[in-house]
């Protein structure tokens, strides 16, 4: 069964460098998010990992053996497009049973492997249509079932629910993610939206700018953010910036640039000093907002300037 470790991996387009001294170590059965904004380098380092790129500097292991040099044909690697790539002129069975033929099985074995993969996908009453004649997110399901038919134990996913619209997309994450661990895979699914790389990874990379910046659990990443832009991009946040004024033993005291005091929870506590500038990241869910005017402990004074309901949260603006 493969994991997968990058050693030091660089890849430039020119003056342009796209992933920057990559280390990572993604786990054999792993379900592993790459999330970061456009441009931060996590397409570029999925197909580093799939072959269609070569790196300019370090090292790519699947499993023990170094990769570097190895044609994507040779790296048993399925790989799903965000565009879904099916072929047009191919029938959905078709389509599933290009990979098994590819490498040489006969027509019983590629057919067992293809009505298996269409009934987890449940698309096995659609044997006969083609590409043009289905949604986005039954093709999606199709690209995924002619992945997952090839046979690899490592899956690719270049954000593989992009053109899809909420609904299906939301319906559609947990059903890869299932598929892939019921089969036993490796999945490395790329992705910008934070809350689709919450709701389905078993650990997240956070990228930006070629870097990866923290990788965690969805958990650790949203309460324990190492930065800034990882408090920013992973969930919302409040940011309250001030200086330390006092340091116990497990939390701290802030004081704001209103002159405040605020006492906060931070597990390494002792390593910040009185008079350092530091931010607070509050999550929404941790204001409580009550009317009038109430001065006790971490309590601020505003005034409400507009409101949004957004259906199972209201949104207020102080």
């Amino acid at each position: 069964m493969p994991d997968v470790r990058l050693v030091n991996v660089t890849k430039r387009y020119g003056k342009i460098v796209a992933v920057n001294k990559v280390n990572l170590h993604v786990y054999d059965k792993e379900y592993f998010a790459l999330l970061g904004p456009s441009g931060c380098g996590k397409t570029t380092l999925l197909r580093l990992i799939a072959g269609l790129i070569k790196p300019d500097e370090g090292e790519i292991y699947i499993g023990d053996k170094l990769v570097n040099d190895v044609p994507p044909e040779d790296r048993d690697v399925g790989f799903v497009f965000q565009t879904f790539a099916l072929f047009p002129h191919l029938n959905v069975w078709n389509n599933v049973i290009y990979g098994p033929r590819v490498k040489g099985f006969d027509m019983k074995k590629a057919s067992r492997i293809g009505d298996e993969v269409l009934e987890m996908v449940r698309l096995h009453e659609r044997l006969d249509a083609f590409p043009n004649e289905l949604s986005g997110g039954m093709m999606q399901r199709i690209a995924v079932a002619r992945a997952l038919a090839a046979g690899s134990r490592l899956l690719l996913l270049d954000e593989p629910l992009g053109q899809l619209d909420a609904k299906v997309r939301n319906e559609l994450r947990y059903e890869i993610r299932r598929m892939a661990k019921d089969l036993g895979l490796t999945a490395i699914h790329v992705t910008h939206d934070q809350s689709e790389a919450m709701a389905i990874s078993d650990r997240i990379a956070v990228m930006k700018k070629g870097r990866i910046l923290q990788v965690g659990t969805p958990e650790e990443l949203y309460m324990n953010p190492k930065s800034v832009f990882v408090a920013h991009f992973v969930g919302e946040s409040n940011f309250l910036e001030g200086y330390v004024s006092s340091v116990g033993s497990k939390t701290i005291t802030v004081e704001l640039r209103n002159g405040i005091k605020v006492e906060a929870v931070h597990k390494n506590a002792e390593r910040l000093k009185k008079g350092e500038r530091v931010v607070l990241a509050v999550r929404p869910e941790a204001f409580t907002i009550e009317k009038g005017i109430k001065r006790g402990k971490n309590s601020i004074e505003g005034v409400v300037e507009r409101t949004t309901f957004e259906g199972t949260n209201i949104r207020y603006e102080v």
